[in-house]
């Protein structure tokens, strides 16, 4: 199934002239990593408190789009640039599922059944997460199999907050359309097993 994750090389390839500048300014992968994930904790912050503002929710998609942005370009400095290190792989794991965690958690304080849509779906999407994670021990590569992986949550939880910012009646549903998603990441989680599994070079 497609995902937008599929479109990640030709949007790391506009993001360039951006990575070659950041870099001549002296900026490391692990700095826009960090930064990524302390703009996502500030905006949950900030939507929490003021979640009856429907213009709030604006915020929600311009910083999914930034931190999209940000999470390709730490990528590309450190493969441009040989930064690759240790500390980066899991501070972009960990920044991954802090971000979303605080991105998503607002959404409990509007939803119809009393926010066990929000913590299933923020709860599968950890467990996805550490499925395409984990395989790597046992010598596989990172996995990021869709529907619904971390770009498509990005896009859904965006486009959510961006109708609830135009006054479209979508809180009513949001639950029903986080059942979908969470199933549909139970699907992707399957299918990052069996497919770190085929690409598996360690023997216990």
């Amino acid at each position: 199934m497609v995902s937008i994750y599929e479109l990640k090389p030709k949007f790391q390839q506009l993001l360039m002239p951006v990575v070659d500048k950041l870099r001549n300014m002296g900026v490391t992968p692990n700095q826009v990593t960090v930064s990524a994930m302390l703009l996502s904790v500030i905006t949950g912050i900030i939507v929490a408190v003021n979640y009856e503002n429907r213009w709030i929710y604006l915020m929600v998609p311009f910083v999914m789009f930034v931190r999209m942005a940000l999470n390709a370009v730490d990528g590309v400095m450190a493969s441009k640039f040989n930064m690759k290190s240790n500390l980066g792989m899991l501070l972009n794991e960990l920044g991954d599922v802090i971000s979303d965690l605080v991105l998503f958690l607002p959404f409990i304080l509007i939803v119809h059944d009393r926010g066990i849509s929000v913590l299933l779906f923020i709860g599968f999407s950890i467990i996805s997460e550490m499925s395409g994670s984990l395989v790597q021990v046992i010598g596989s590569k990172r996995m990021y199999d869709g529907p619904m992986g971390k770009s498509d949550r990005a896009f859904l939880i965006g486009l959510i907050a961006f109708l609830i910012a135009l006054n479209i009646k979508v809180i009513p549903y949001i639950h029903f359309i986080l059942y979908i998603a969470t199933i549909m990441m139970l699907f992707n989680t399957y299918k990052r097993i069996v497919n770190g599994l085929k690409g598996a070079t360690y023997e216990p």
